[in-house]
Protein backbone atom coordinates (compact mmCIF):
# COMPACT_ATOMS: atom_id res chain seq x y z
CA UNK A 1 0.00 0.00 0.00
CA UNK A 2 2.49 2.69 1.31
CA UNK A 3 4.67 2.04 -2.01
CA UNK A 4 1.59 2.76 -4.05
CA UNK A 5 1.45 5.87 -2.48
CA UNK A 6 5.15 6.49 -2.92
CA UNK A 7 4.82 6.01 -7.05
CA UNK A 8 2.05 7.71 -7.00
CA UNK A 9 3.50 10.67 -5.08
CA UNK A 10 6.77 10.51 -7.74
CA UNK A 11 4.01 10.52 -10.56
CA UNK A 12 2.96 14.39 -9.17
CA UNK A 13 5.98 15.90 -7.55
CA UNK A 14 4.40 19.55 -8.37
CA UNK A 15 0.99 19.25 -6.95
CA UNK A 16 3.19 17.18 -3.80
CA UNK A 17 5.20 20.18 -3.18
CA UNK A 18 2.05 22.34 -3.12
CA UNK A 19 0.23 20.39 -0.86
CA UNK A 20 3.28 20.03 1.40
CA UNK A 21 3.02 24.12 1.66
CA UNK A 22 -0.29 24.51 1.99
CA UNK A 23 -0.79 24.30 5.46
CA UNK A 24 2.21 26.21 6.30
CA UNK A 25 1.26 29.42 4.28
CA UNK A 26 -2.16 28.02 6.35
CA UNK A 27 -0.54 28.80 9.45
CA UNK A 28 1.37 31.97 8.69
CA UNK A 29 -1.65 33.74 7.25
CA UNK A 30 -4.12 33.01 10.15
CA UNK A 31 -2.55 35.34 12.72
CA UNK A 32 -3.20 38.14 9.74
CA UNK A 33 -6.57 37.72 9.68
CA UNK A 34 -7.59 40.18 12.71
CA UNK A 35 -6.10 42.72 10.72
CA UNK A 36 -8.39 42.09 7.85
CA UNK A 37 -10.56 45.02 8.45
CA UNK A 38 -8.57 47.38 10.50
CA UNK A 39 -5.34 47.51 8.27
CA UNK A 40 -6.00 46.24 4.79
CA UNK A 41 -2.90 47.89 3.32
CA UNK A 42 -1.03 46.32 5.88
CA UNK A 43 -2.82 42.79 5.46
CA UNK A 44 -1.66 42.88 1.72
CA UNK A 45 2.02 43.93 2.91
CA UNK A 46 1.63 40.76 5.18
CA UNK A 47 0.57 38.66 2.49
CA UNK A 48 2.59 39.16 -0.19
CA UNK A 49 5.86 38.90 2.23
CA UNK A 50 4.25 35.51 3.34
CA UNK A 51 4.18 34.53 -0.03
CA UNK A 52 6.80 35.29 -1.13
CA UNK A 53 8.89 33.39 1.91
CA UNK A 54 6.78 30.52 1.42
CA UNK A 55 7.65 30.14 -2.60
CA UNK A 56 11.17 28.65 -2.69
CA UNK A 57 9.59 25.93 -0.54
CA UNK A 58 7.93 24.37 -3.93
CA UNK A 59 10.76 22.71 -4.14
CA UNK A 60 12.03 22.24 -0.96
CA UNK A 61 11.57 18.47 -1.27
CA UNK A 62 13.17 17.83 -4.56
CA UNK A 63 15.73 21.06 -4.57
CA UNK A 64 16.26 21.54 -0.85
CA UNK A 65 19.90 23.45 -1.12
CA UNK A 66 18.20 25.69 -3.85
CA UNK A 67 15.05 26.41 -1.44
CA UNK A 68 16.74 27.23 1.45
CA UNK A 69 19.24 29.83 -0.61
CA UNK A 70 15.70 31.29 -1.78
CA UNK A 71 14.27 31.37 1.69
CA UNK A 72 17.37 32.85 3.29
CA UNK A 73 18.17 35.71 0.93
CA UNK A 74 14.34 36.72 0.79
CA UNK A 75 14.84 36.95 4.82
CA UNK A 76 17.98 38.85 4.12
CA UNK A 77 16.84 41.05 2.26
CA UNK A 78 13.42 41.74 4.85
CA UNK A 79 15.99 42.13 7.41
CA UNK A 80 17.84 45.00 5.34
CA UNK A 81 14.48 46.65 4.71
CA UNK A 82 13.57 46.82 8.00
CA UNK A 83 10.65 44.90 7.53
CA UNK A 84 9.43 43.24 11.01
CA UNK A 85 9.41 39.41 10.98
CA UNK A 86 6.33 37.57 10.10
CA UNK A 87 5.67 34.25 11.20
CA UNK A 88 6.53 32.75 7.63
CA UNK A 89 10.05 33.63 8.45
CA UNK A 90 9.80 29.70 9.83
CA UNK A 91 10.48 28.79 6.70
CA UNK A 92 13.81 29.22 7.44
CA UNK A 93 13.84 26.23 9.44
CA UNK A 94 11.91 24.06 7.27
CA UNK A 95 14.56 24.52 4.43
CA UNK A 96 17.08 23.72 7.17
CA UNK A 97 15.50 20.75 7.83
CA UNK A 98 15.31 19.76 4.29
CA UNK A 99 18.73 20.74 3.52
CA UNK A 100 19.86 18.42 6.48
CA UNK A 101 17.72 15.44 5.66
CA UNK A 102 18.23 15.18 1.96
CA UNK A 103 22.14 16.64 1.64
CA UNK A 104 25.48 15.72 2.52
CA UNK A 105 26.91 16.88 5.79
CA UNK A 106 29.07 20.19 4.54
CA UNK A 107 25.57 21.43 2.81
CA UNK A 108 23.70 21.34 6.07
CA UNK A 109 26.63 22.66 8.20
CA UNK A 110 27.06 25.36 6.30
CA UNK A 111 23.12 25.82 6.08
CA UNK A 112 22.93 25.38 9.60
CA UNK A 113 25.56 28.18 10.61
CA UNK A 114 24.15 30.50 7.82
CA UNK A 115 20.72 29.79 10.04
CA UNK A 116 22.72 31.06 13.17
CA UNK A 117 23.84 33.94 11.39
CA UNK A 118 20.46 34.85 10.91
CA UNK A 119 19.45 34.37 14.01
CA UNK A 120 21.90 36.83 15.54
CA UNK A 121 21.14 39.61 12.94
CA UNK A 122 17.35 39.53 13.69
CA UNK A 123 17.99 39.69 17.15
CA UNK A 124 20.63 42.82 16.68
CA UNK A 125 17.72 44.40 14.21
CA UNK A 126 14.65 44.60 16.32
CA UNK A 127 15.73 43.37 20.20
CA UNK A 128 18.11 43.81 22.68
CA UNK A 129 20.48 40.63 22.16
CA UNK A 130 21.49 38.82 25.39
CA UNK A 131 23.49 35.22 25.41
CA UNK A 132 19.90 33.73 26.71
CA UNK A 133 17.89 35.12 23.74
CA UNK A 134 20.95 34.08 21.26
CA UNK A 135 21.31 30.59 22.98
CA UNK A 136 17.71 29.87 22.76
CA UNK A 137 17.36 30.64 19.25
CA UNK A 138 20.44 28.16 18.52
CA UNK A 139 18.75 25.87 20.45
CA UNK A 140 15.42 25.58 18.63
CA UNK A 141 18.21 25.84 15.12
CA UNK A 142 20.07 23.06 16.31
CA UNK A 143 17.22 21.07 16.99
CA UNK A 144 15.78 20.87 13.69
CA UNK A 145 18.99 20.36 12.27
CA UNK A 146 19.58 17.72 14.38
CA UNK A 147 16.25 16.17 13.64
CA UNK A 148 16.88 16.31 9.88
CA UNK A 149 20.16 14.92 10.63
CA UNK A 150 18.66 12.12 11.98
CA UNK A 151 15.49 11.79 8.82
CA UNK A 152 18.61 11.72 6.56
CA UNK A 153 20.02 8.31 8.61
CA UNK A 154 16.95 7.19 9.10
CA UNK A 155 16.14 7.29 4.80
CA UNK A 156 19.74 5.97 3.90
CA UNK A 157 19.27 3.11 6.43
CA UNK A 158 15.86 2.12 4.80
CA UNK A 159 17.46 2.63 1.52
CA UNK A 160 20.17 0.44 2.21
CA UNK A 161 17.51 -2.27 3.66
CA UNK A 162 15.96 -2.18 0.51
CA UNK A 163 19.13 -2.67 -1.14
CA UNK A 164 20.02 -5.97 0.37
CA UNK A 165 16.30 -6.80 0.00
CA UNK A 166 16.78 -6.53 -3.84
CA UNK A 167 20.24 -8.01 -4.06
CA UNK A 168 18.78 -10.83 -1.84
CA UNK A 169 16.04 -11.24 -4.26
CA UNK A 170 18.13 -11.36 -7.22
CA UNK A 171 20.66 -14.02 -5.14
CA UNK A 172 17.62 -16.05 -4.58
CA UNK A 173 16.22 -16.12 -8.50
CA UNK A 174 20.06 -16.69 -9.34
CA UNK A 175 20.10 -19.73 -6.95
CA UNK A 176 17.21 -20.95 -7.93
CA UNK A 177 17.90 -20.80 -11.62
CA UNK A 178 21.05 -22.52 -10.92
CA UNK A 179 19.34 -25.31 -8.98
CA UNK A 180 16.84 -25.55 -12.24
CA UNK A 181 19.78 -25.79 -14.22
CA UNK A 182 21.79 -28.50 -12.23
CA UNK A 183 18.69 -30.74 -11.89
CA UNK A 184 17.71 -30.38 -15.52
CA UNK A 185 21.50 -31.42 -15.79
CA UNK A 186 21.37 -34.46 -14.01
CA UNK A 187 17.88 -35.47 -15.20
CA UNK A 188 19.44 -35.22 -18.85
CA UNK A 189 22.04 -37.76 -17.34
CA UNK A 190 19.25 -40.21 -15.99
CA UNK A 191 17.66 -39.93 -19.69
CA UNK A 192 20.84 -40.91 -21.14
CA UNK A 193 21.25 -43.70 -18.96
CA UNK A 194 17.82 -45.44 -19.04
CA UNK A 195 17.58 -44.68 -23.11
CA UNK A 196 21.25 -45.98 -23.65
CA UNK A 197 20.71 -48.75 -21.60
CA UNK A 198 17.36 -50.08 -22.40
CA UNK A 199 17.28 -49.07 -26.23
CA UNK A 200 20.07 -50.58 -26.71
CA UNK A 201 18.98 -54.28 -25.09
CA UNK A 202 15.58 -53.99 -26.85
CA UNK A 203 17.83 -53.95 -30.61
CA UNK A 204 19.95 -56.82 -29.10
CA UNK A 205 16.28 -58.87 -28.51
CA UNK A 206 14.59 -57.87 -31.85
CA UNK A 207 18.06 -58.70 -33.28
CA UNK A 208 17.66 -62.18 -31.84
CA UNK A 209 14.15 -62.11 -32.68
CA UNK A 210 14.66 -61.73 -36.50
CA UNK A 211 17.08 -64.55 -36.45
CA UNK A 212 15.03 -67.10 -34.40
CA UNK A 213 11.86 -66.55 -36.10
CA UNK A 214 12.02 -69.03 -38.34
CA UNK A 215 14.26 -71.60 -36.88
CA UNK A 216 13.11 -71.33 -33.11
CA UNK A 217 10.17 -69.40 -33.07
CA UNK A 218 9.73 -70.37 -29.16
CA UNK A 219 13.38 -68.36 -28.68
CA UNK A 220 11.68 -65.81 -31.27
CA UNK A 221 9.13 -65.39 -28.70
CA UNK A 222 10.92 -65.09 -25.75
CA UNK A 223 13.01 -61.92 -27.26
CA UNK A 224 10.11 -60.40 -28.17
CA UNK A 225 8.53 -60.84 -24.91
CA UNK A 226 12.31 -59.10 -23.52
CA UNK A 227 11.54 -56.28 -25.59
CA UNK A 228 7.63 -55.49 -24.47
CA UNK A 229 9.42 -55.49 -20.67
CA UNK A 230 12.44 -53.73 -21.60
CA UNK A 231 10.18 -50.83 -22.99
CA UNK A 232 7.54 -50.80 -20.27
CA UNK A 233 10.71 -50.50 -17.86
CA UNK A 234 12.27 -47.73 -19.88
CA UNK A 235 8.85 -45.74 -20.30
CA UNK A 236 7.87 -46.43 -16.55
CA UNK A 237 11.69 -44.75 -15.61
CA UNK A 238 11.36 -41.72 -18.49
CA UNK A 239 7.94 -40.60 -16.90
CA UNK A 240 9.43 -40.48 -13.40
CA UNK A 241 11.92 -38.37 -14.72
CA UNK A 242 10.08 -36.14 -17.21
CA UNK A 243 7.77 -35.53 -14.22
CA UNK A 244 10.19 -33.51 -12.33
CA UNK A 245 10.41 -31.47 -15.16
CA UNK A 246 6.67 -30.52 -15.12
CA UNK A 247 5.68 -27.36 -13.25
CA UNK A 248 2.20 -27.44 -13.65
CA UNK A 249 1.76 -30.24 -10.75
CA UNK A 250 0.21 -29.14 -7.92
CA UNK A 251 0.26 -30.97 -4.18
CA UNK A 252 -2.17 -33.81 -5.57
CA UNK A 253 -0.10 -35.03 -8.62
CA UNK A 254 0.73 -38.21 -9.14
CA UNK A 255 3.58 -40.02 -6.85
CA UNK A 256 6.58 -41.32 -9.16
CA UNK A 257 8.55 -44.25 -8.13
CA UNK A 258 11.55 -43.78 -5.73
CA UNK A 259 15.39 -43.36 -7.43
CA UNK A 260 16.69 -47.37 -8.47
CA UNK A 261 19.20 -48.27 -5.20
CA UNK A 262 21.50 -51.11 -4.46
CA UNK A 263 18.28 -52.92 -3.95
CA UNK A 264 17.62 -52.77 -7.55
CA UNK A 265 20.78 -54.18 -8.89
CA UNK A 266 19.73 -57.85 -9.09
CA UNK A 267 16.79 -56.70 -11.42
CA UNK A 268 18.95 -54.80 -13.24
CA UNK A 269 21.60 -57.42 -13.87
CA UNK A 270 18.90 -60.24 -14.16
CA UNK A 271 17.64 -58.19 -17.34
CA UNK A 272 20.57 -56.73 -18.31
CA UNK A 273 20.21 -58.49 -22.10
CA UNK A 274 23.44 -60.25 -21.68
CA UNK A 275 24.37 -63.23 -18.97
CA UNK A 276 25.58 -61.91 -16.20
CA UNK A 277 25.37 -62.32 -12.55
CA UNK A 278 25.95 -60.30 -9.46
CA UNK A 279 28.20 -61.07 -6.56
CA UNK A 280 28.15 -59.02 -3.49
CA UNK A 281 30.88 -59.43 -0.91
CA UNK A 282 30.71 -57.38 2.39
CA UNK A 283 27.51 -55.63 4.10
CA UNK A 284 26.68 -52.19 2.42
CA UNK A 285 24.75 -51.04 4.69
CA UNK A 286 22.69 -48.31 4.20
CA UNK A 287 24.89 -45.38 1.91
CA UNK A 288 23.27 -42.34 0.98
CA UNK A 289 20.44 -41.94 -2.28
CA UNK A 290 22.82 -40.61 -4.52
CA UNK A 291 25.68 -42.56 -4.11
CA UNK A 292 23.08 -45.68 -4.39
CA UNK A 293 22.02 -44.29 -7.74
CA UNK A 294 25.71 -43.45 -9.08
CA UNK A 295 26.15 -47.14 -8.02
CA UNK A 296 23.39 -47.97 -10.10
CA UNK A 297 23.75 -46.12 -12.97
CA UNK A 298 27.24 -46.74 -13.51
CA UNK A 299 27.05 -50.89 -13.62
CA UNK A 300 23.87 -50.00 -15.98
CA UNK A 301 26.20 -48.24 -18.24
CA UNK A 302 28.61 -51.05 -17.81
CA UNK A 303 26.43 -53.19 -18.64
CA UNK A 304 25.49 -51.58 -21.39
CA UNK A 305 28.51 -51.16 -23.33
CA UNK A 306 29.17 -54.45 -22.85
CA UNK A 307 26.04 -55.66 -24.97
CA UNK A 308 26.70 -53.17 -27.34
CA UNK A 309 30.41 -54.09 -28.31
CA UNK A 310 31.61 -57.52 -26.21
CA UNK A 311 30.18 -59.18 -29.01
CA UNK A 312 27.34 -61.92 -29.24
CA UNK A 313 28.47 -64.60 -26.93
CA UNK A 314 29.78 -62.01 -24.11
CA UNK A 315 29.33 -62.63 -20.33
CA UNK A 316 29.54 -60.34 -17.31
CA UNK A 317 30.18 -60.20 -13.62
CA UNK A 318 29.15 -57.46 -11.41
CA UNK A 319 30.94 -57.60 -8.04
CA UNK A 320 30.02 -54.94 -5.30
CA UNK A 321 32.80 -55.46 -2.45
CA UNK A 322 31.99 -53.35 0.28
CA UNK A 323 34.97 -52.15 2.59
CA UNK A 324 35.16 -49.86 5.01
CA UNK A 325 34.07 -46.18 4.42
CA UNK A 326 34.41 -47.59 0.66
CA UNK A 327 31.95 -49.29 -2.05
CA UNK A 328 34.17 -50.95 -4.83
CA UNK A 329 31.83 -51.67 -8.22
CA UNK A 330 33.82 -54.11 -10.73
CA UNK A 331 32.16 -55.13 -13.62
CA UNK A 332 33.78 -57.38 -16.25
CA UNK A 333 33.03 -59.24 -19.17
CA UNK A 334 34.51 -61.84 -21.35
CA UNK A 335 34.20 -59.66 -25.00
CA UNK A 336 35.91 -58.60 -27.30
CA UNK A 337 37.70 -56.13 -25.66
CA UNK A 338 40.51 -54.01 -27.36
CA UNK A 339 39.77 -55.82 -30.51
CA UNK A 340 35.69 -54.29 -30.32
CA UNK A 341 35.39 -51.41 -33.11
CA UNK A 342 36.22 -47.91 -30.95
CA UNK A 343 32.98 -46.29 -30.04
CA UNK A 344 31.71 -42.95 -31.47
CA UNK A 345 29.29 -40.12 -30.36
CA UNK A 346 29.06 -41.98 -26.52
CA UNK A 347 29.03 -40.47 -23.58
CA UNK A 348 28.75 -43.57 -21.20
CA UNK A 349 32.41 -43.84 -19.59
CA UNK A 350 32.38 -39.89 -19.38
CA UNK A 351 29.05 -39.78 -17.35
CA UNK A 352 30.28 -42.87 -15.35
CA UNK A 353 33.20 -40.55 -14.30
CA UNK A 354 31.37 -37.47 -13.27
CA UNK A 355 28.33 -40.05 -11.46
CA UNK A 356 31.83 -40.94 -9.36
CA UNK A 357 33.17 -37.40 -8.99
CA UNK A 358 30.39 -35.90 -7.33
CA UNK A 359 30.64 -38.00 -4.28
CA UNK A 360 34.61 -38.00 -4.41
CA UNK A 361 35.21 -41.02 -6.01
CA UNK A 362 36.88 -42.44 -9.17
CA UNK A 363 36.43 -44.30 -11.99
CA UNK A 364 38.97 -46.49 -14.48
CA UNK A 365 37.54 -48.31 -17.22
CA UNK A 366 39.85 -50.32 -20.09
CA UNK A 367 40.01 -53.52 -21.70
CA UNK A 368 41.58 -56.42 -19.54
CA UNK A 369 44.77 -57.84 -20.82
CA UNK A 370 43.62 -61.61 -21.32
CA UNK A 371 40.46 -60.38 -23.13
CA UNK A 372 37.23 -58.63 -22.31
CA UNK A 373 36.41 -55.13 -21.03
CA UNK A 374 36.49 -53.76 -17.08
CA UNK A 375 34.81 -51.00 -15.36
CA UNK A 376 36.25 -50.05 -11.97
CA UNK A 377 34.40 -47.62 -9.95
CA UNK A 378 35.66 -46.61 -6.03
CA UNK A 379 32.86 -44.65 -4.07
CA UNK A 380 33.61 -43.12 -0.53
CA UNK A 381 30.58 -43.85 1.60
CA UNK A 382 30.22 -42.91 5.24
CA UNK A 383 29.49 -46.10 7.13
CA UNK A 384 25.71 -46.19 8.18
CA UNK A 385 24.45 -49.48 9.00
CA UNK A 386 20.56 -50.37 7.90
CA UNK A 387 18.03 -50.15 10.95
Amino acid sequence: MFGKVRAWSARRGKMMDALRVAPVAVLCLLPAAPRAFDEPAGLAGHVALTLVLLAPLMVWWRRPVLAFCGVALVSFGQWAAGVEVVPANLAVLVALWAVAARCSLRWSSAAVLVTELGVLLALVRWDTPTLGMFTTGSILVVTVWLAGLYASTRRRYLEGLEERARRAELERDQRAKMAAAAERARIARELHDVVAHHVSVMVVQADGAGYAIGSDAEQARLAVRAVSRTGREALAEMRRLVGVLREDEGAGGPEYTPQPGLAQLEDLVRGAGVPARLRVVGDPGAPPEGVQLAVYRIVQEALTNALKHGGSRVRALVELRCRDSELVVRVTDDGLGAAAPPASGGHGLLGMRERAAMYGGEVTAGPRPGGGFEVLARLPVPRVRAA
